[in-house]
Parts: structure tokens; sequence; C-alpha cells
């Protein structure tokens, strides 16, 4: 799925450093699961958690078989302007995949001119790239927390991919303090946490 800030590029890289020595039945953890393009190529226990509503709701529905249809520009202008009158797993359909680069009502994603004069079809594209990768994530347990509330199972694997520090903002502020101090508790834990991010405190490698 197309998302803000999206590892999908990286996940061969990065995935296996994360799960290395990973142990039977240990729990893999993201609390800022997004675009799902991580967890997606991890099987086993897995934990998926985003503050984003909408988006947790839309996974939940694709996840259990669901398949969106194509919309119209009209009717994209009508969720963004009243969601409260689509299901919620629709309105984060709409607002994400039927909008430009995956950003929240971003701009209407439809049919559109190449510079080499084909058509390309955006919403058609993440329709098939989506439900392709929902069919990966059967018995993911989707949760829509604040990454401070999530309850974590005993020695888990925790890949954060937070807002970056002095980047675009996401929808929601971000507090980067807290979030540090976060990770300094749960690593005392006995989790095992890898960040995601441009630079980090002193205290971390």
């Amino acid at each position: 799925m197309k998302y803000m800030g999206s590892k999908a590029r990286f996940s061969n890289e990065l995935l296996p450093i994360i799960l290395q020595g990973r142990q039977q039945n240990q729990c893999y953890v993201e609390p800022f699961a997004g675009g799902m393009n991580m967890i997606s190529e991890v099987s086993g226990n897995r934990i998926a958690n985003d503050i984003h509503y909408y988006l947790i709701q839309m996974w939940k529905e694709l996840t259990i078989g669901w398949i969106p249809d194509k919309i119209t520009r009209e009717r994209y202008l009508d969720v963004r302007a009243n969601p409260n009158k689509y299901p919620s797993h629709f309105v984060g359909w709409v607002g994400f995949n039927c909008s430009y680069s995956g950003k929240w009502f971003g701009g209407f994603a439809g049919e559109t001119k190449t510079k080499i004069g084909t058509i390309r079809d955006y919403q058609e594209e993440a329709i098939k790239n989506v439900t392709k990768q929902a069919r990966k994530m059967e018995g993911v347990i989707f949760q829509n927390k604040s990454f401070t509330e999530l309850e974590l199972p005993p020695n888990s694997i925790v890949y954060c991919d937070p807002p970056y520090e002095g980047t675009t903002g996401y929808a929601n502020s971000f507090n980067h303090n807290a979030f540090w101090e976060w990770v300094r508790t749960i690593s005392r834990q006995r989790h095992s946490v890898f960040v995601s991010e441009y630079k980090a405190p002193d205290d971390f490698k």
C-alpha cells in the first residue's frame, strides 16, 4: 500500500536484521503499522497498531475479504466532506487509497494520462496491491491506540516507524521526546526494540 514513509522498498533489508534470532511464538509488534508494508511480510504472532482509526478499520475489513470498488471524484469529495455518512472502513479506503501518494485525502487519484500517452489507473492499482497484501495478513491482531497504551506480550520484537522529526507532518501531532522515553521503558522490560529514524538520542545505537 502507498503510504507516507512506507518501508516497502526496504523490507527485504530490514526484516532479516529485526527478526534475527526470533524465537518460536515470539510476537512481532508494530506500534505505527500504517500501510502494513513490513508486517505483511512477517509470519507468526503479529500485532498491528496505528492511532489512525479509519486506517485500522479499513485493514480489518480487507483482511476478512472485503474488496473495494473504484469511486468517482464526486464520491471522493463527498466522503471527504461527510465521513459520517459512510462506513468507517470505506472512509479509510477512500482517504488513503484514492488519494495521491497515499496521503490522507491528499487529492483525488483516478485514471490519469501519463507523459508517454498511456492511461494509468491509480485506484485499480491500489485495489490489486492491497487485496494481495491483505491475504498475507491473516491472523494479525489489529489495535487502534496510542503507542503508550499498547500492552506488549512478554519478550516482544517491536519495530517502530514513527513520524520522523523535522519532516512532513501527519494528521496528529507527535511528541518525539515522549516516544524515546517510551522506547527506553519497554527496552528495560526486555523487549527487543528497533526504530527507523534519521536521528536518535545519544544513548541509542
